[in-house]
């Protein structure tokens, strides 16, 4: 009878323990839907805005953007300080003495060196690999352990137990390479040098960018180990668990269940704890949009940070026609400069007013493949940069962004969002047909283009093909800009739609014709969206070839005059949107929020939309200053137009 007891009562407290792990817990002071679900809280492996933005609430690096200033500037993270050296190659940072990891461990210059190496690692493969190419050996080391990793199989073993310990030989050998040729160093716990390989003008921000945020070395070691059957540092991701996660931000994840919910509380060792106004933040998993909307209207949300329901193009036209019923206090808020948040905040309460259509740091556009040949073998017309120009002139882009998108984004001259990067000034663009003041000015260019087309030979029975994926509405843009080079031009046009998997294959290979794309900028400086465009960037899609723009970027490498490198970025980017057109841009990207702006404070208007939600306050709930942030008069908002 017992030996049944026992069983039993063990069943009874697991029955008992399942009930009692998933019961719910308090209301979160912060609760809110991220736009997908978090694929993965490794730092060094992230790609995706919705995993940065969860991992700055658990991670924080060197340094860090201040999100409610005007200009983003960089503020101190983990270092308190740092200093740069003659030749502007190398940053000696100091760490804070108060830092520290949940456990309450402090954070070393170590950890950065343990971090960034598995970063540079080809065995991780990181999305970010390239930004820390930058430091000095780190192309070369990374060159090294792939062609050792390369050999590996090839070499002969006698046995499994002879190629397990020459895959650990091989991870010993390459650490104290990395040591050795690598410009990262820790002199002590709290002293981090880092050389260059030449300078760059934006090393901090890239610091600020989460990829290079630290993990606990202790804690993830475990989860690493060689592979013996092919030499790399395989990794298991269970050290990333809810309760298990030993991070170094504001908050330390206590739950995750994938696809359920998150939960964080507020770290209780974090540095600059007192300065944060909410306790607690859940992030529940809700796939559906429409579902996240209704959650948000029924009031157990606070934020949504990407709106992405079919009727979001009719939400932003209601909260415009909720401004324009008070456009006179609008247009005086407006001229004070203060910004679209801090309008809404000074408006009467109306469900119309939860809608937030903020500009974003990326662009829509539409590549042209610069090959001299198509993929069928004919001779490609779009080799010629008359003929690109043409068909770029040819495209009603305030139409499309009006008519189609209907979410508030401007329509796009250029490929960086004007107004995002400070220091920085943009080009005119070239004019297109949905600029037209009026009919015989609209003429005009449609004669420029044809005229174009004319000089380049292009031939009359042509079919231009336009690419696109068939999920988000792409299908749209692609009938519009088809009419309107059926219209202005008289070419025949072919739309080609295909799974999102074979279509980024085939914009890979340059196997298309014309193809829509868009691109978000990683950091604060020009060359995040212009680096794409050199002749010997991966991202270069459109297999775009000028040396004077490649050189341009280059020059730009090694100027240290702030306001000569970025004359020349501006040079840079006029060639490629007023010449040589590889893209056309076609609109700027907004992303919709949903939030009550009376109740929560601490959210960007900035055009680079980094939302640090560790810096929201819940108004009127007693914690926190109940001052909203940002609220600048001084600023004018020079990002998409306030919806």
């Amino acid at each position: 009878m017992s030996r049944m007891l026992i069983p039993v009562a063990v069943l009874v407290a697991l029955v008992a323990l399942s009930v009692f792990g998933d019961r719910p817990l308090p209301r979160a002071d912060l609760t809110f839907i991220n736009s997908s679900e978090v694929n993965t809280l490794d730092p060094q492996r992230m790609s995706w805005m919705h995993d940065l933005r969860t991992a700055r609430l658990l991670y924080e690096g060197l340094v860090k953007n201040n999100v409610l200033s005007d200009d983003f500037e960089i503020t101190p993270g983990v270092a308190e300080s740092w200093e740069l050296s003659e030749d502007a190659r190398t940053y000696t940072f100091h760490f804070r003495d108060d830092a520290k990891w949940t456990n309450g461990s402090p954070v070393t210059a170590h950890d950065f060196v343990y971090s960034w190496r598995r970063a540079m690692l080809p065995d991780l493969v990181s999305d970010y690999v390239a930004m820390f190419m930058n430091i000095q050996g780190a192309q070369a080391f990374y060159d090294w352990r792939q062609a050792q990793l390369d050999g590996f199989n090839d070499r002969a073993f006698a046995n499994d137990t002879e190629k397990r310990e020459a895959a650990y030989a091989l991870w010993d050998e390459t650490r104290a390479r990395f040591d050795e040729t690598v410009g990262l160093h820790a002199i002590d716990d709290r002293t981090l040098v880092v050389t260059l390989e030449r300078p760059v003008p934006y090393f901090l921000e890239l610091c600020a960018f989460t990829v290079f945020a630290p993990v606990y070395e202790p804690l993830v070691a475990q989860y690493e180990r060689p592979d013996p059957a092919t030499g790399r540092l395989v990794r298991r991701p269970g050290w990333t668990k809810g309760g298990v996660l030993i991070s170094n931000g504001p908050f330390e994840l206590t739950r995750w269940r994938f696809k359920r919910d998150m939960r964080m509380e507020q770290n209780p060792h974090y540095w600059d704890r007192d300065s944060i106004a909410i306790r607690s933040v859940s992030i529940p998993s809700i796939s559906d949009p429409n579902a996240g909307v209704l959650a948000y209207q029924t009031g157990s949300i606070d934020w949504i940070s990407d709106v992405t329901s079919s009727y979001r193009g009719d939400m932003v036209a209601q909260k415009l026609a909720f401004l324009d019923e008070h456009k006179e206090q609008v247009a005086e808020l407006k001229a004070q400069g203060y910004d679209q948040f801090s309008i809404t905040r000074q408006l009467p309460q109306d469900p119309r007013a939860h809608t937030h259509a903020v500009s974003s740091f990326g662009t829509y556009f539409y590549n042209f493949n610069c090959k001299p040949r198509l993929p069928d073998g004919r001779d490609n017309p779009f080799a010629d940069a008359r003929v690109r120009r043409a068909f770029a002139m040819c495209i009603d882009k305030p139409s499309i962004a009006n008519q189609i998108r209907r979410l508030g984004e401007p329509s796009a001259h250029t490929l960086i969002p004007p107004g995002s990067i400070g220091g920085y000034t943009s080009p005119k663009g070239l004019p297109n047909i949905g600029d037209a003041a009026n009919e015989a000015e609209k003429q005009a260019i449609i004669a420029q283009a044809k005229a174009l087309l004319e000089e380049a030979n292009f031939p009359q029975d042509f079919v231009v093909e336009l690419a696109f994926n068939k999920d988000a509405g792409h299908d749209l843009i692609g009938q519009a800009i088809a009419k309107s080079w059926q219209k202005s031009l008289g070419v025949q046009t072919k739309l080609s739609q295909k799974e999102i998997k074979i279509f980024r294959e085939d914009l890979k290979n340059k196997q298309y014709m014309t193809a829509r794309a868009g691109w978000f900028g990683d950091y604060g400086d020009p060359t995040t969206f212009l680096d794409i465009n050199h002749s010997k960037d991966g991202n270069n899609d459109r297999a775009y070839d000028n040396p004077k723009f490649d050189k341009l970027l280059e020059d730009a490498g090694d100027e240290l005059d702030p306001v000569k490198r970025m004359a020349m970025l501006s040079e840079a980017e006029r060639i490629l949107v007023e010449e040589d057109l590889p893209l056309v841009p076609i609109f700027h990207y907004a992303t919709i929020y949903m939030f009550d702006a009376h109740k929560l404070t601490g959210l960007s208007t900035h055009p680079r939309t980094k939302q640090n939600a560790f810096l929201i306050d819940m108004l009127g709930d007693g914690i926190g200053p109940d001052l909203p942030r940002p609220m600048n008069p001084e600023r004018i908002n020079t990002g998409a137009p306030t919806p």
